[in-house]
């Protein structure tokens, strides 16, 4: 058996466009394992242990990896056919002896954006499991990093369901930390403060959404693979697909109700921004209305022209200026009285 260089243990692929392999078996801790003593286990199969399998996971950035298991692999059609789709729906379907699944998880970095999903290509046999991706994605690392730590499994369908559950968890950390900063900004909208804009709860809003419109076929597809499982898939790993499935519903839930939220924050927002408006249209169209009497009488008195009431009359400014006040305090009531109804 060899073992895998350093180099080839990383995100990057060897010459096969394998990242990495693992060999699990009930008496010992996971192995790592290259593409040439992966077809050599392959080939022994007679000489297998029971509960023996293998995981190998290759990055479709490398034009090697298809062209690979093409050649050595014996994987249904509709499992390359799927390496190409573009981003859909989540789906596992039974393939002759083989369960075909298309996996949307978040990619493997600091931030989550709605363009930040990508996909994972399984596809599951009795003693082998193949995935492919394009980019590292979160949950196959953590799942990776469980097998690195001695973590053991003793079939391929309980290494699916162990993915499903790490998948569940990342989407839960999404709603968990979205939850987080909704609840921030549901605390300062309710004390009155406008500190966020509605594009943050926009992009917060699409993300949510897109991800429910990516993964929630997921319990359900699961939920009819477990009503018609292959034979092959033993009793505890089906109770293990059932439990990963409703986490996932569950998580899928929360992201449903947070996304509502966000919704009626958006309103709430829009709402608050809308009475700030009509308050300063009012103020500015109060002050408008009681400028309009002084620059009426200021346009009339400053045109020179003879005629002009009280230009000769001792008291005449003074009397010019009160019948303003009077006049702009009775518009000023009104205007007041007015926004109180």
């Amino acid at each position: 058996m060899n073992a895998l260089k350093p180099h080839d243990v990383g995100y990057g692929s060897d010459k096969s466009g394998l990242v990495w392999g693992y060999r699990f078996g009930p008496d010992h801790a996971p192995e790592p394992i290259d593409c040439d003593g992966a077809l050599e286990h392959l080939v022994a199969t007679q000489e297998m242990q029971t509960g023996t399998f293998i995981w190998l996971h290759f990055s479709l950035s490398n034009a090697a990896s298809e062209r690979w298991m093409r050649q050595h692999l014996s994987l249904p059609d509709s499992f390359y056919d799927s390496l190409h789709e573009r981003v859909g729906s989540t789906r596992l379907e039974m393939v002759e002896d083989a369960l075909v699944a298309i996996v949307h998880d978040i990619l493997f970095n600091a931030t989550f954006d709605s363009a930040s999903i990508s996909t994972v290509t399984i596809c599951l046999k009795p003693q082998l499991l193949v995935s492919a991706r394009l980019r590292p994605l979160r949950s196959v690392d953590r799942l990776r990093a469980d097998v690195r730590g001695g973590h053991n499994l003793r079939s391929s369908a309980e290494l699916l369901a162990h993915l499903l559950h790490e998948q569940a968890e990342v989407l839960s950390d999404i709603v968990r930390q979205s939850t987080l900063r909704v609840d921030a900004i549901e605390d300062s909208l309710l004390s009155g403060q406008i500190n966020v804009s509605r594009g943050e709860l926009s992009a917060l809003r699409r993300a949510l959404v897109r991800l429910q419109r990516l993964l929630a076929p997921e319990p359900a597809s699961l939920f009819r693979l477990l009503n018609r499982p292959a034979a092959w898939i033993a009793r505890e790993d089906l109770e293990d697909l059932r439990q990963a499935a409703e986490e996932f519903s569950a998580a899928i839930g929360d992201s449903t109700a947070l996304a509502e939220r966000l919704k009626l924050l958006q309103e709430e927002l829009a709402a608050m921004v809308s009475e700030h408006i009509n308050r300063s249209l009012f103020i500015l169209t109060l002050v408008t209305v009681l400028a309009l009497p002084i620059n009426v009488v200021a346009g009339l008195l400053g045109m020179n022209v003879g005629g002009i009431p009280l230009a000769q009359h001792s008291e005449g400014f003074l009397v010019v200026v009160s019948g303003l006040t009077v006049v702009t305090a009775i518009l000023a009531y009104f205007f007041l009285i007015k926004r109180r109804d």
